[in-house]
Formats: structure tokens, sequence, C-alpha cells
């Protein structure tokens, strides 16, 4: 089964809400809409345009995985949007770490030192995908004063990727 990755532009804003609408509120019950996310309806703007990127890993066309870069500083940028597909999560698809590989090697091209992200500490598997990544917990308060903070995380963590 081949994984293609591939930059996402405004055109797959329908498939990226599926996807991910799906896993934060049926999966996760998390209580979140696509109004609390214009993001997904703007992906150019949004993410591409001031610096960052946005990825998606699709298997026979199907789109099932995303992962995103929010540049807010000269060195610094956020992790948003990483999701796989249920059925496609795990070490023998390796999607997730795939979609993270890119996104950081696009930082060290693009000369981003360090990024962080935000997430829900129900999400166990993914706090354990992060720190065998080597991604350090980071207090709220020791967030740069930029960072995009969404309002349903909780936990906290950076890496350098110099």
């Amino acid at each position: 089964m081949k994984i293609n990755i591939q930059q996402l532009d405004n055109t797959y804003s329908d498939e990226l809400i599926n996807l991910i609408l799906t896993i934060q509120q049926k999966e996760f019950n998390v209580p979140i809409t696509i109004d609390d996310q214009p993001d997904l309806k703007k992906v150019e703007e949004f993410y591409i345009e001031s610096g960052g990127n946005f990825w998606g890993a699709f298997i026979n066309g199907e789109l099932v995985g995303s992962i995103a870069l929010v540049k807010f500083d000269d060195k610094a940028g956020a992790v948003r949007k990483m999701f796989v597909k249920k059925e496609f999560r795990g070490k023998e698809f390796n999607i997730a770490q795939e979609l993270l590989d890119v996104l950081i090697s696009f930082c060290r091209k693009t000369g981003i030192e360090k990024i962080y992200l935000g997430t829900v500490d129900i999400l166990k598997a993914a706090i354990r995908f992060y720190e065998r990544n080597y991604f350090l917990e980071t207090k709220k308060e020791d967030l740069p004063a930029r960072f995009p903070l969404m309002s349903a995380d909780n936990v906290f963590y950076s890496l350098n990727v110099n």
C-alpha cells in the first residue's frame, strides 16, 4: 500500500473538514465545530501565505491523514491539524511519522528552528507519539507570546528541529 504525501490547498478543504471533524467529534467527542476552525476553509491564506504549509497523506486517492504548520515567528512554528484516520493508524502504516518527518524537513529547509504544539490530555496515543519523537512537555506559560493557542488544548510540547 503506497502512501502519497502532498501539499494541500483550498481545493482539499471539504476532504480535510470531513477527515478532521469526524475524528474530533465522533471518535474523541471533542466539542468543536467547523465554525471553531475557519482555517480549514482557507488553507492557503492561513497556513501557506504566512510561511507555513499543510500536507495530506493519501492512500489510493483517499485523504487518510493531515498535518499543518503555522509559522508564527521568524524561526518558530506550531504543529496543527495532525490527524490520521483510525483504520490507518499504527506502526504498520507509519503515516503519522511520515507526516511529521515531512513537516520537520520543511522546517529545516525554511529556517524554522523550533516547533510547538498543543494537544488534549485525553489523546494518550498522540502524546506518546510526540514524546517518542523527542518533543518536550512545555508549560503553557512558557509558550511564546505569539503561539496560536487553541481553546481545547491543555498539554503543550516543543521540539528543536535544527
